[in-house]
């Protein structure tokens, strides 16, 4: 699409009294039973923070639908990797309640395979067309981590309907990428690498500070459309009907990030003009998506792991993970992306250990950023969008400078899947037994 916004249907009326706005009542009961006693509190404050979100339906999201949260300075919206994050900490509890964000996350995939990022709605500041509502922009995706979701509602609820719309829309959006965002060597790219678009879903990050302004494959992206094939190549084969095209990928893919975007020197993944150039090798969490969405080698993910998320001198700060490495001397800086702490980033990097057997490991990195969350939870009394990595007042931090908006914001749902993260380390103190900070993991 030429045009930079897409206007949306207007709403149509929805009854004041649907039965969604009485839900939510399994997750509050969590609350008050999940994981240490001092962080229930938050954990309470979160659930109200998930039940307020929550909207009526409009004429193109079919079912009562979360906001990214109250304090989100875009105002009201919809989508984006935040909702996957809302929905996964939503389940096992509210399975219901995060099947239908899935539903309505699916229902707004465009015919040509492509999936809208943030959607905004009436009063948002971010409007590009005035009064004109809801819209988004038609150019950006961003990151295709749904897969994750429909695998945890698959679990719950065992929906074939949603395997087969996951297959639809999985084959539809790699066609999407493959002709809008293949690279030469075939992987795949975000706009961040030629424009300032931030279609990654990390502004101005990093390590696009030397990027080569033409399409080169990008670690996070190529990892991301890994975990598309993969998705749909497993929901297939549960149905029995697996496509040649797609294992093709999944291969091809595999080899491009374990021989192509992995740098032995360092023991971590980095962006195709990066790799092979310490002068331009940022060392940036997205790094590790690879070992998040099973395309790394044992080996390699074990050296991720060792030698970079549970290094102090790099990612293994207060609270983990920084998204900048802290030894990255002359990029780490105590700004959005640039170095502190998202714990939606630090659940992605704890699934990704414990999908390699490195449950101690996910446990030492959840239990740091939740007794930090909680911490700052008792000193301010809200949920931030993202966290001081040494443990600080987040209102410290920098978000945007050059914007009026330049302090994290309060009461932010779409990046604290904290039930999640709260869930994911009791799994892996049950594997382990109970953990420590003296575990020979960090020695």
């Amino acid at each position: 699409m030429s045009n930079r916004f897409v206007t949306l249907p207007q709403a149509e009326a929805a009854s004041p009294s649907h039965p969604e706005w009485f839900l939510l009542s399994s997750l509050k009961r969590e609350a008050s039973e999940l994981g240490k006693p001092e962080w229930r509190p938050m954990l309470r404050y979160l659930a109200d923070l998930h039940q307020n979100a929550i909207r009526k339906p409009e004429a193109w999201l079919p079912y009562p639908w979360e906001e990214i949260g109250q304090g989100y300075v875009g105002g009201r919206a919809f989508g984006h990797w935040d909702i996957i994050h809302q929905a996964l900490d939503t389940l096992p509890s509210e399975s219901g309640h995060a099947h239908r964000q899935l539903w309505n996350y699916l229902h707004h995939q465009q015919e040509d395979g492509y999936i809208p990022g943030t959607i905004y709605f009436a009063d948002s500041p971010q409007s590009g067309v005035e009064g004109q509502y809801p819209f988004y922009s038609g150019r950006s995706t961003h990151p295709p981590v749904w897969p994750f979701a429909v695998d945890e509602c698959w679990k719950q609820l065992g929906d074939e309907e949603l395997l087969r719309a996951g297959i639809k829309a999985a084959r539809r959006q790699i066609s999407w990428f493959q002709r809008n965002r293949q690279t030469g060597e075939g992987g795949f790219y975000y706009l961040d690498v030629v424009e300032n678009r931030w279609e990654s879903g990390v502004d101005d990050g990093i390590r696009f500070g030397s990027r080569p302004g033409r399409a080169m494959a990008c670690v996070d992206a190529t990892a991301h459309v890994y975990l598309l094939a993969d998705s749909l190549c497993r929901w297939q084969r549960t149905l029995g009907e697996e496509e040649e095209e797609a294992v093709l990928l999944l291969d091809r893919l595999q080899d491009l990030l374990q021989d192509g975007l992995f740098c032995k020197a360092a023991g971590f993944f980095f962006d195709a003009w990066a790799v092979g150039s310490p002068e331009n090798r940022p060392f940036s969490f997205e790094g590790m998506w690879p070992m998040v969405v099973g395309a790394a080698t044992a080996a390699q993910a074990e050296r991720v792991i060792r030698e970079n998320l549970l290094n102090p001198e790099r990612f293994l700060t207060a609270h983990p993970i920084s998204t900048v490495s802290i030894g990255d001397r002359g990029r780490f800086s105590l700004r959005c992306w640039r170095g502190p702490a998202w714990n939606s980033m630090t659940y992605w990097a704890a699934r990704g250990c414990a999908r390699y057997g490195f449950e101690e490991a996910a446990a030492v990195l959840l239990e740091r950023a939740l007794d930090q969350s909680a911490k700052i939870f008792g000193q301010t009394g809200t949920i931030w969008e993202f966290y001081h990595p040494f443990g600080e007042d987040p209102r410290t931090l920098e978000r945007k400078p050059e914007t009026e908006f330049n302090t994290p914001c309060r009461d932010y749902l779409g990046h604290n899947p904290l039930f999640a993260m709260v869930r994911l380390w009791e799994t892996c103190r049950v594997a382990n037994g109970r953990l420590s900070q003296a575990s020979p993991l960090l020695l």
